[in-house]
């Protein structure tokens, strides 16, 4: 039995609720309808005031969660709050009857969901309000909101709870408007590019187009082991090669990996291919989709990332990583050991937005190589922050090429990498066939929401993150 004094409070309020459930389902009121008439949301109905302060509207119906009462004399106030936000309800007694304003204390709660008819006006301090003439209980709330002024501070009560915490942190809700409003400006600056949207598996015999550890399931009818998908690259190439010059999507990706605040194994990516450019454009089309998500979310080129303020305005910083990581350590290094000491003393550093291009083909297996220097490939990672957020090859074309580093991948994941890229012999025949040259582009979708909103934690911007066991 918990002797926590909140708990218990909790409990005697859910068991006084019950009560009056019952109660009210004994006396014949119907404590959840199957429908309500509503005719405007709350902002629709204070729109409809115009600038006499003496005037009224028509009745309306608005329906939404009780978030506040405030009786007075032979008044009550009352806020109604719905997806729109919210507005004052004011019951009169020689309005309403003094029996309906008895039983708007008695019965109802703060949290349940009502409806309410009267004309909007503005009181005499000049609150858009509505009058109300009648109201009715749609569904009663059996349990009680966070505290008015404390609200929801519990970091982990809110990612398991979101419900709460969308209801009484506003903030919040805003933050996964701005999410949905940055996805359908990618998809609308993408679409009038001539991309075409596509869907690709999720689950695949093959996990392949990054290094990370997949999710394993297994296919009952066809008797085999199959995989959650770590990438949506290989399908988009193959689209390529079939002649869909430009190609995208936006999907959920799986990554068996830990819990951090960069970091979730269900999280969603931007993916684009595009025939007959090279990682140069595609640097052009990542600084072009920032610039479309920040307008929508109706956020500048100078962002304030917890104690920073970052700066989006293109053209950004371009820098090679070797160029870095001698400046850095005084080394000139190649292969693996440079992407290692990158990641350790230069990528933390890396605060302002910044392009880093030309890595080690060791690292790079489906990426073309420079033909000034063959050990680096043509490609970038976009960093801010210390974090990364982007990555874009010039794609390989050369399916020889492609072959032997599909070999070398197989022969480190026979020495126990499990995060060497699997040889994928179906691809190696889409790229026998012929793909043109072309560039591809990987955005994380939640990261980059994190940077233009200042959220510090990837849980901030996932609806429903991953948890660890309570």
């Amino acid at each position: 039995m918990s002797t926590n004094p909140s708990d218990q409070d909790e409990s005697a309020v859910i068991r006084d609720r019950r009560l009056k459930l019952r109660r009210l389902q004994e006396e014949g009121i119907k404590p959840y309808v199957r429908g309500y008439s509503r005719t405007h949301t709350t902002e629709e109905a204070a729109a409809l005031l115009g600038e006499d302060p003496d005037s009224r509207t028509e009745p309306v119906r608005v329906a939404g969660r009780l978030r506040a009462r405030r009786p007075s004399g032979g008044v009550i106030f009352a806020d109604l709050e719905d997806g729109a936000g919210r507005i004052q309800l004011v019951l009169q007694r020689d309005v309403i009857g003094e029996e309906a304003q008895a039983a708007f204390l008695r019965d109802l709660d703060l949290g349940d969901i009502i409806g309410a008819e009267g004309p909007v006006y503005r009181t005499r301090r000049g609150q858009i309000s509505v009058e109300v003439h009648g109201y009715q209980l749609l569904t009663k709330s059996l349990r009680p909101l966070p505290e008015k002024f404390h609200g929801l501070q519990n970091q982990e009560v809110r990612y398991r709870q979101r419900y709460l915490d969308l209801i009484v942190n506003t903030d919040v809700r805003r933050v996964f408007e701005q999410r949905a409003a940055m996805i359908r400006a990618i998809r609308a600056l993408l679409d009038g590019r001539g991309f075409l949207e596509v869907e690709t598996p999720l689950l695949q015999e093959i996990p392949g187009g990054g290094h990370a550890k997949p999710f394993v399931t297994h296919h009952n009818a066809l008797h085999r082991d199959m995989y959650l998908r770590i990438a949506l690259e290989l399908y988009l190439k193959r689209l390529i090669v079939g002649g869909i010059e430009r190609v995208y999507e936006i999907g959920r990706t799986f990554r068996n990996e830990g819990l951090s605040p960069r970091h979730n194994p269900e999280f969603t990516m931007l993916e684009c291919y595009q025939a007959y450019t090279d990682y140069e454009g595609m640097m052009e089309l990542t600084e072009a989709i920032i610039c479309a998500s920040a307008e929508a979310m109706g956020v500048g080129a100078e962002i304030a990332f917890q104690e920073e303020t970052l700066n989006w305005r293109p053209p950004l910083r371009r820098a090679r990583m070797q160029d870095l990581v001698l400046e850095a350590t005084g080394r000139e290094l190649v292969g693996e050991e440079l992407n290692d000491v990158f990641e350790k003393a230069v990528q933390p550093t890396l605060r302002q937005p910044t392009f880093v291009i030309d890595y080690p083909v060791e690292i790079s297996p489906l990426a073309t190589r420079r033909e000034d220097d063959p050990r680096f490939v043509e490609r970038f990672e976009l960093y801010a922050a210390g974090r990364e957020l982007a990555n874009a090859f010039t794609e390989l074309t050369d399916a020889v090429d492609q072959r032997s580093r599909f070999e070398e991948q197989a022969t480190q994941r026979a020495a126990g990498d499990e995060e060497a890229h699997p040889f994928d012999e179906d691809f190696l025949r889409a790229i026998e066939v012929g793909m043109p040259p072309t560039g591809g582009l990987g955005i994380g979708i939640d990261r980059l929401l994190m940077l233009l909103t200042g959220q510090p934690a990837i849980r901030d911007v996932i609806l429903f993150p991953q948890m660890k066991e309570a």
